[in-house]
């Protein structure tokens, strides 16, 4: 099992954020790419939009089945991964770098401390959630 990088906070829907100033990056782990088997289709929000903290932002659609994306954060989409977009594999393959999902201006930074931890997450996903 990868390891889950200790400069992200997570989800128990297993996304993720990375703080940098007043952004952060969105993505899904490790364990959820795996968990879902090959990506073959993202639905992402566009960029303007706006994301609310664990609520719906998308879906990821893989061989196995279609899950809906959930946002870790709340604030405005600044940007979103062109790249994943056309080549959903790279969720797969780099889940934790070049398959980030969005960019999101934060509205509320203090929601980032309703997050996991690394450590808390590796706890969750070790017992099979």
């Amino acid at each position: 099992m990868a390891e889950n990088p200790s400069d992200r906070k997570y989800t128990k829907e297993h996304e993720w954020a990375r703080v940098e100033g007043p952004n952060a990056t969105v993505g899904i782990t490790h364990f959820a790419q795996d968990s879902l088997g090959d990506i073959v289709y993202l639905n992402l929000p566009e960029v303007g939009s706006t994301v609310k903290q664990f609520a719906k932002m998308g879906e990821v659609e893989s061989v196995k089945a279609v899950n809906d994306l959930y946002s870790p954060i709340s604030g405005k989409v600044v940007d979103r991964n062109e790249e994943a977009l056309s080549n959903p594999d790279i969720v797969n393959k780099e889940p934790f770098g070049k398959g980030w999902l969005i960019k999101v201006q934060l509205s509320n930074p203090s929601e980032v401390e309703k997050l996991m931890d690394a450590g808390a997450y590796g706890d969750m996903t070790a017992s099979g959630h």
